[in-house]
């Protein structure tokens, strides 16, 4: 049976559910069983990934599996690819080409879930009772929702605890400074953010008109009958979320729509504030952000009666030296001692370079898959060259280097998109109908990866949009790409899948659709998060004032005589400035420093138009009179230093007079941009 569903966009949606009784027989016997070792697809294996594809898509008749040059022909409607691939893995891993690693899942005890999600957040001041200024400040900047998601699982954890151990444990309502059983929060709201840089509480949006420049614009190509959205990231997710129908069911059953056109063209326009990348906030601001984004995918969840469930791993130590199989932060650690800041391991960058140089406009790349034993050769031969630069990548077939590809990513000791939050990857797809909600948790989900599998992760998503770019030559568009990618990305390695596992890593091709074409969007902080981390700095920095002030007051006591018997006598009626207003730098005027400039500082008078690339110019054309080469080749971007933000790369597009009064303590910077 298949149920239908439309979501605001009109776009259909189809996957197989995993709880379909009628198909889990058939499945179980013809897909579960292993597999003979083949070191190509075999007659026998094409005609089992027809039989396992026609049982979850309930077709009568058998596709047609011959490939022409026809785009009809590619542009099947069934998971056949997916299956397939799948298949693919299965053999490859049979013969021994692929070495077997296993994750151990940990079960939960009661409470345990909820006292590692108050860790994981930042909170665990929460279990240990201590009075820390970090936990303090982060519970300062909560939004409604968020802060309802935090009690809710600080009463679990607490209610637990007094099961266990009956003791007393800090009080829910000490936490939140409330009175009673049905406490009214005080939190922040995360609002936008008007002209001026004042906060308006309940202020709604608005947009100022602008060029197409001055958005995100991700997708499908103009002309199409797609609807276009608007996303806002001014407002916080959960906080938008409408009220749902208590009585409302999610559909047991969806059909994903294949056709490019089905998804809907969004739209992020920029705020005064431009865009953020995440490439452009200093590290411990983007822990402040992970903290963040998991209290309000959980808060988001919530809102729409989702169940936010995580893995618990025992992580599996993988191997500290090689390519394949190591985890991505022993690859990075080993390969910035040759190139230091590198963020993506060389082994995979010289896949992907590889494969853009001569495979983007091979028929079938990605999908038709290379020789088997070409395939093991080149992996034993590049574990034993390529560190010392004599591997012959000329030998390397485009099909066999896509393979190396696969294989790299489906060895990681800990998947790309971490095995933790896969089922909340899973969840975002069954319980979720509509794209745009769809979209603004996995955005959540990218926030919360770990640094390294998100930057692999992103050059991966870029390469596979330029495949799909180059969809006339290859035949591959975006249903085909993500049907070959998802098995590789989220169908892990541990215990044997069963068939509801199996079925629901089938759903995550949309969501590797999803990735695809929203990576834009997905790679951008938003701002009502940056807007968080700004309050949780002022907050812990006004802590760090009074508490400055407290352990210098004994001193201050016990120096007061010596200091009044040295002091020069002040003249009647002289008054004592606050430093900021002894300050030479007249309200509205910045000094921007440019170290690498010939002219290394300027004061520069803001107004409401002036805009970071503004900025930039002027030291440009400054610069271009000297006869600094420093800077020559480089790309120059405006920095935000200090005050309540530890570093920040600012969009060319962002309006200094709001960034200013949003962090008058701020220093500017200019200079080149991290890679």
């Amino acid at each position: 049976l298949t149920m239908e569903m439309k979501d605001s966009g009109s776009v259909v949606l189809t996957a197989y559910h995993p709880h379909s009784p009628a198909r889990i027989p058939g499945m179980e016997q013809s897909f579960v069983q292993d597999m003979p070792p083949s070191h190509s697809p075999t007659s026998r294996s094409l005609s089992r990934c027809r039989r396992i594809n026609r049982m979850l898509s309930n077709e009568s008749a058998p596709p047609a599996f011959s490939r022409s040059n026809s785009q009809a022909s590619m542009d099947s409607t069934s998971m056949e690819d997916f299956w397939c691939e799948v298949e693919s893995i299965k053999e490859s891993t049979a013969d021994g080409s692929e070495e077997a690693m296993f994750l151990e899942f940990k079960p939960a005890d009661e409470g345990e879930l909820e006292a590692e999600w108050l860790q994981d957040v930042g909170l665990s001041t929460l279990i240990s009772g201590a009075e820390e200024e970090d936990g303090q400040a982060l519970l300062s900047t909560l939004t409604r929702t968020q802060a309802a998601a935090v009690q809710k699982r600080y009463n679990t954890y607490t209610q637990t605890l007094r099961k266990k151990n009956k003791h007393t444990v800090r009080d829910v309502r000490d936490i939140f400074g409330t009175s009673d059983s049905s406490p009214t929060f005080e939190t922040v709201p995360v609002s936008p953010v008007s002209s001026n840089g004042i906060q308006l509480p309940g202020q709604k949006p608005v947009w100022k008109s602008v060029s197409s420049k001055s958005c995100l614009d991700c997708g499908i190509d103009k002309g199409s009958p797609s609807i276009t959205e608007e996303l806002s990231y001014e407002v916080s997710f959960s906080e938008s979320i409408t009220v749902l129908p208590k009585t409302q069911e999610w559909p047991k059953n969806q059909r994903f729509k294949k056709e490019d056109s089905a998804l809907p063209k969004f739209i992020v326009r920029k705020s005064r504030f431009g865009l953020t990348e995440v490439g452009d906030l200093s590290a411990e601001d983007m822990k402040k952000i992970h903290y963040l984004s998991l209290i309000e995918l959980t808060a988001f969840y919530d809102a729409l009666g989702v169940e936010l469930k995580r893995n618990r791993v025992e992580r599996v130590r993988g191997r500290e030296n090689g390519l394949f199989g190591v985890p991505l932060t022993v690859l990075l650690e080993n390969d910035q001692k040759k190139v230091p800041g590198i963020k993506v391991p060389l082994i995979f960058q010289k896949l992907l370079l590889k494969l853009e140089e001569t495979g983007l406009e091979t028929e079938g790349i990605l999908r038709v898959p290379g020789s088997a034993s070409r395939v093991k050769n080149l992996h034993q031969e590049l574990e034993a060259k390529f560190y010392e630069d004599t591997f012959d990548w000329d030998q390397v077939r485009n099909n066999d280097a896509a393979g190396l590809l696969k294989m790299f990513i489906r060895e990681l000791p800990s998947p790309l998109f971490t095995v933790e939050y896969l089922p909340a990857f899973i969840t975002l797809v069954e319980k979720i109908s509509k794209i745009k909600l769809q979209l603004q948790a996995l955005h959540l989900l990218i926030m919360l990866m770990p640094e390294a599998n998100r930057d692999t992760a992103k050059a991966f998503l870029q390469f596979l949009k330029k495949v799909v770019a180059n969809e006339g030559k290859n035949k591959m568009n975006l249903w085909n790409v993500s049907m070959i990618v998802a098995p590789n990305l989220f169908i892990y390695k541990g215990k044997r899948a069963n068939q509801q596992e199996m079925q629901a890593a089938a759903t995550t091709a949309h969501i590797v659709r999803l990735l695809i074409r929203y990576q834009d969007i997905l790679w951008t902080v938003p701002s009502f998060l940056i807007f968080q981390v700004r309050k949780m700095n002022e907050a812990a920095m006004n802590n760090s004032k009074r508490q400055l002030m407290f352990d210098k007051g004994v001193r201050k006591l016990l120096r007061r005589k010596t200091m009044e018997r040295e002091r020069p006598e002040r003249p009647e009626g002289a008054v004592t400035f606050p430093p900021y207003l002894q300050s030479d730098i007249p309200e509205g005027v910045i000094r921007v420093y440019a170290p690498l400039h010939s002219k290394v500082s300027m004061a520069i008078q803001l107004n409401s138009q002036t805009k970071a690339k503004d900025i930039l110019a002027r030291f440009h054309c400054e610069n271009s009179r000297g006869s600094s080469q420093n800077v020559k080749g480089q790309i120059q971007s405006l920095h935000e230093i200090g005050g309540n933000i530890g570093q920040h790369c600012l969009d060319p597009d962002a309006f200094m007079l709001d960034v200013y009064r949003a962090n008058p303590q701020a220093e500017w910077v200019i200079k080149p941009k991290a890679s």
